[in-house]
């Protein structure tokens, strides 16, 4: 089975669909719309994780490998969900955690607890290094009374585990081949790229000391050792590896088919492109130029080198691309299916993200006592110290909240957006009166858009095995590309403003085939006016 005309979309369980009032979605809940999904015509859904756990990071603090949260469900109703999506001519791709375990998983309270074995799962040292964790603070912390101190590149409440022992490695081999036993036929890897450190551990003030544990050699031995021992025995498992502050010369390397690590890789590098000096906390404009020279060398690296991309705008972690990247007051509706288009007519598999296929934007909270995520109220805290005004730290948490993703899934214009009859566990958005599905799918355009993109990438080779070239990389306002496979050549045009563009089209593609278009009755000429925000894919 090729990945490469499939289309993925990603579900945050807990915002999804409550069926039982307690206000967080689950599984049943996911099981209900599973033909809402078919409707959209995806392939796969990927879930956050669903274990146990303290949800100290949202789920990604994982105390059960093997066991369903009760939060969300029973495994009952797990293996249901994949009996039904498979009904539905669907799959289901979990996330899988294993470069760190919550320290209430038991491999870590028997280290605690002295024994040997299991203290060799984690990574001990009596002398720490200079590392900064992800979520701000040392890296290290100290191991019980021993005097040690165990890795946590993550919250202080996620040991980093030790792949240098082959029983750790096995063990999380172990654990991939009982979900494959279940069903399931995707991998999401999170942060994978970093279970490869050093054995000899070094101090590095450069960049928090990201050098010394990302993208090591070793990674690449141990994603082909997972791949032999678990999923490279199922031709029809899809897996991508998310990878944090990677380099398009490892993608290449995760992703070359020949190499039998991973099917496809994330990066961040292009949703960065509005941090000012590299910095999240900040509120500045996007900066196209950057965003188009990302999605060029991404583009063109991967198609030369046979690597594959995983696409995406949007995801739990991340705002609403709407808002960054649309003039969502006047353009939401042009600039949604814009988006969509850069993407999907992409090289690389396409993700959808819930809620992005009916238009939602960032919920506009009114306050702070609105937001729930941990990363924002401390950056909230911190503005404040560094001396911002409580109106413009406010601002800033507003614009780069993770709680922008996470609000439910907008259903209908009744209470609570027909996510739960109980109180929601994050608030939903101020929005949902005209942006929710019901709606879309009575009178909107956006949905049945993605429905003819996803189409497209099954019915046309250009699109789903294609080549990737820059087209006029200068040009101030259009991110365009030309695809082309078995003599057919696919022009891809995307006006990232909200004025109109000029494009000088090759008159090879002045009497080509429109295969799609955000704005009606489009004439191709040489001189191509592009509306603000169209988006107009040219075949030939």
């Amino acid at each position: 089975m090729s990945f490469k005309d499939k289309v993925i979309y990603q579900i945050y369980p807990k915002s999804y669909l409550d069926t039982d009032g307690d206000g967080i979605g689950d599984l049943a809940g996911i099981i209900k719309k599973l033909p809402y999904l078919k409707l959209l015509g995806v392939d796969m859904i990927w879930l956050n994780p669903v274990y146990p756990s303290p949800q100290k990071d949202n789920g990604y603090d994982i105390s059960d490998y093997t066991a369903i949260n009760p939060l969300f469900g029973t495994m009952e109703e797990f293996q249901l969900l994949i009996e039904r999506a498979k009904e539905q001519g669907i799959t289901v791709m979990l996330d899988m955690v294993l470069n760190h375990v919550s320290i209430e998983h038991e491999w870590f309270q028997k280290a605690l607890a002295g024994d040997k074995k299991y203290q060799d799962y984690f990574i001990l040292r009596d002398e720490p290094t200079d590392w900064v964790s992800k979520f701000g603070g040392n890296a290290w912390a100290p191991f019980g009374n021993t005097g040690k101190y165990y890795l946590h590149l993550f919250d202080v409440t996620q040991a980093d585990l030790n792949w240098r022992n082959p029983e750790v490695r096995e063990e999380l081999f172990k654990v991939v081949r009982f979900w494959m036993d279940k069903g399931i036929k995707g991998f999401r890897f999170d942060v994978i790229n970093l279970i490869g450190k050093d054995e000899v551990l070094k101090n590095n003030a450069i960049n928090d000391g990201k050098p010394e544990y990302t993208d090591r050699p070793i990674a690449h031995e141990y994603l082909r050792m997972l791949n032999e021992a678990t999923y490279g025995k199922d031709p029809e498992i899809i897996t991508v590896g998310e990878m944090s502050f990677t380099t398009v010369e490892n993608c290449i390397l995760y992703t070359q088919p020949q190499r039998h690590e991973l099917s496809m890789t994330f990066n961040f590098h292009h949703l960065k492109v509005d941090y000012e000096n590299g910095k999240k906390w900040t509120d500045v404009p996007f900066d196209f130029s950057e965003l188009k020279r990302l999605f060029h060398t991404w583009g063109t690296q991967m198609s030369e080198n046979n690597g594959w991309n995983a696409w995406f705008w949007n995801n739990h972690d991340q705002p609403r691309a709407l808002n960054r990247f649309v003039d969502v007051e006047n353009y939401r509706i042009e600039g949604a299916k814009m988006l969509a288009t850069a993407i999907h007519l992409n090289r690389g598999t396409p993700y959808i993200y819930m809620g992005e296929e009916i238009g939602m934007v960032d919920p506009d909270f009114e306050s702070m006592a609105d937001y729930v995520d941990v990363e924002s109220l401390n950056a909230y805290q911190e503005l404040i110290q560094q001396g911002y005004s409580e109106d413009a730290a406010f601002t800033i948490v507003r614009r780069k909240s993770r709680d922008n993703a996470r609000t439910p899934m907008q259903w209908t214009h009744e209470k609570n957006a027909g996510f739960t009859k109980g109180t929601p566990w994050l608030a939903v958005g101020n929005h949902a009166q005209e942006i929710n599905a019901a709606k879309e799918l009575e009178e909107g355009s956006i949905f049945a858009y993605y429905q003819q993109l996803i189409r497209l990438r099954k019915k046309y080779p250009v699109i789903s095995e294609g080549s990737y070239q820059a087209f006029v990389p200068e040009h101030e306002s259009v991110y365009g590309f030309v695809r082309e496979y078995d003599n057919h050549k696919l022009l891809v045009l995307n006006n990232f403003f909200g004025s109109a563009a000029e494009v000088q089209l090759p008159l090879d593609y002045v009497s080509g085939e429109i295969l799609i278009d955000n704005y009606r009755g489009t004439q191709l000429t040489e001189h191509l006016q592009l509306q603000p925000y169209q988006a107009l894919a040219i075949l030939i």
